[in-house]
């Protein structure tokens, strides 16, 4: 064998170890299970009801905000208090978290087989917490970005936002100006 040949294996292991470990990262290692024998849902007033649920499987992540998921079977009647979710978009999860299947929930909600609900907003700044719930109690649960919240801007917002979105909560009124403030926002400065 010679170098060239040598060479170039090397560089293929090396790269079939580094493809390896990534690919462990992103699907296994950075994934924890949680256990949880209730699941909290914000009423369209803006309270916080804390519904009990059975048969739950979630997951979470540290590294992102959006990488919770669960699958779980409450009362339908009880998740049914949630305020309705206008933009539900389930995000795929790791092959080895059987029980939600991104693509399932989608078709479901576009079916109204399902109906999607709010569990949380602002979970995380810019980040809700959306239930799918059937209507013999199974429910799902993901993180997804709010795209009418505060950290969407320009190309990304949908222009069917209602007025007032971009405020920490859907359910939060504009906060009035304070008494003798201009109630014009400040202009932006453009730099050359």
């Amino acid at each position: 064998m010679n170098r060239g040949r040598a060479a170039i294996l090397a560089i293929l292991a090396v790269a079939v170890l580094v493809g390896g470990s990534i690919y462990w990262l992103q699907v296994y290692a950075f994934y924890r299970e949680i256990a949880s024998d209730s699941f909290e849902i914000t009423r369209p007033d803006g309270s916080k009801a804390v519904v009990p649920v059975t048969d739950w499987q979630g997951i979470d992540s540290s590294s992102s905000p959006i990488r919770f998921r669960a699958c779980f079977r409450a009362d339908p009647a009880l998740l049914a208090q949630a305020a309705p979710y206008a933009r539900p978009t389930p995000l795929l999860t790791p092959r080895w978290f059987d029980c939600f299947d991104a693509g399932t929930l989608d078709r479901a909600l576009e079916s109204g087989e399902a109906v999607a609900l709010l569990g949380e907003a602002g979970v995380v700044e810019g980040v809700d917490r959306v239930l799918a719930v059937f209507p013999d109690g199974r429910a799902y649960a993901w993180h997804q970005r709010d795209l009418c919240g505060p950290l969407t801007m320009g190309a990304e917002r949908p222009l069917d936002c209602p007025p007032g979105s971009g405020d920490p909560s859907p359910l939060a009124p504009a906060a009035p100006p304070p008494p003798g403030a201009d109630p014009t926002p400040p202009a932006r400065a453009v730099s050359p």
